[in-house]
């Protein structure tokens, strides 16, 4: 069957990698000032691995997804730096070459499946509308794909379910539907982007294990974004922790639980529930907030919450640089697990409550 295409089908390149985001920015301005979202990312993936990307609401984590799919508008937005998917420059695609590789051969997984899904919409026409654009196929091919996908997803009764509307499925069934209109044309990348917000616990895990299936099976690069350092394990291949619209902290999934240098990260994890911990057991939140992106501090960008903050902190950003384990890297002063970083969490400890940092309490 003869395939349509807008653009010409990404190729990949040699053995580099699918995906090369290199120093980017994605700034928005706003009548309080440059909102500094996305502030000097670069990263790789390569073909059918598994990148988590983890760090608080606000941190830059959606903005960074959406911004390498190209979805931010234009106007109003300030985009620097440079992403390459396979032979493809992002970066420097119009709209209508992006819209012919949006489905076919880059897809989002959004984290919120109501505003995601068409409500006046059949599921059937927006699961068969991609493959009908991008694959030229039949009407009756279409469908009949479209029920394969339903099936594949867990999705009982897809015959039926396709003349259904959105509302009239739970959210665990809305998200599944999202994911399988997302993995329809079979693309290349696949971000995901908080894809389990607002489902609880069970059905949580059945759409995290799906997506990893699928992705295993259709041999697909996947991006998972997440506030839960919880959920890359075990599911991601690296990680990369975000924090205030820069990158603190990257490694090996298994080496950053193993051996995380960045305060931050740790904060993460210990402010994560444990199932081994008694009922009623208090969350360990991270004090303070994140900065105002439209006013960031100098130095570093944790410091005002980070319980081994020494002055030098707030005077110079730390630059990333390597750890003892392989392709680890970090950006603080004072990592956690060193010398360094034992001498001024003990000195913070020794300052008590009224010390000039306010995590050091």
């Amino acid at each position: 069957m003869s395939r349509k295409r807008h653009i010409h089908e990404v190729e990949d390149l040699d053995d580099r990698p699918l995906l090369q985001v290199e120093d980017l920015k994605t700034h928005f301005r706003t009548d309080h000032g440059l909102v500094r979202s996305v502030d000097g990312v670069s990263f790789t993936l390569e073909r059918g691995r598994t990148l988590g990307i983890v760090g608080e609401s606000g941190s830059g984590k959606s903005v960074l997804s959406q911004s390498i799919m190209g979805l931010l508008p234009r106007q109003g937005v300030v985009h620097e730096g440079r992403v390459r998917f396979g032979d493809v420059e992002l970066s420097s695609a119009s709209t209508a070459e992006l819209r012919g590789l949006w489905g076919a051969q880059m897809s989002i997984i959004f984290q919120d499946p109501t505003t995601a899904l068409n409500p006046v919409v059949r599921i059937g026409r927006q699961l068969t509308e991609s493959l009908r654009y991008h694959l030229a196929m039949s009407r009756f091919d279409a469908r009949e794909t479209a029920i394969a996908l339903l099936r594949s997803v867990g999705l009982p009764e897809p015959e039926h379910r396709l003349r259904w509307f959105p509302h009239q499925f739970s959210g665990g069934m809305q998200q599944r539907i999202v994911i399988a209109v997302a993995i329809a044309c079979g693309p290349k990348l696949l971000l995901a982007d908080e894809p389990t917000t607002g489902l609880d616990v069970t059905v949580s895990a059945q759409i995290l294990d799906l997506i990893n299936r699928l992705q295993q099976e259709r041999y697909m690069s996947m991006i998972l974004v997440t506030h839960d350092l919880s959920v890359v394990t075990g599911r991601t291949d690296d990680v990369l922790v975000m924090y205030a619209g820069k990158i603190v902290e990257r490694a090996p999934t298994a080496t950053l639980f193993r051996d995380m240098r960045m305060p931050y990260t740790e904060a993460l994890l210990r402010s994560a529930p444990r199932l081994a911990s008694p009922s009623h057991t208090r969350l360990q939140a991270i004090p303070g907030s994140p900065p105002n992106p439209a006013a960031l501090p100098l130095g570093c960008r944790f410091a005002a919450r980070c319980p081994y903050a020494q002055p030098r902190c707030t005077a110079e950003e730390p630059p990333m640089r390597d750890a003892e384990s392989l392709n680890h890297q970090f950006a603080c002063w004072y990592p956690v697990g060193t010398p360094e970083g034992r001498r001024a969490l003990e000195e913070n400890r020794a300052r008590g409550p009224a010390a000039v940092f306010p995590g050091t309490a």
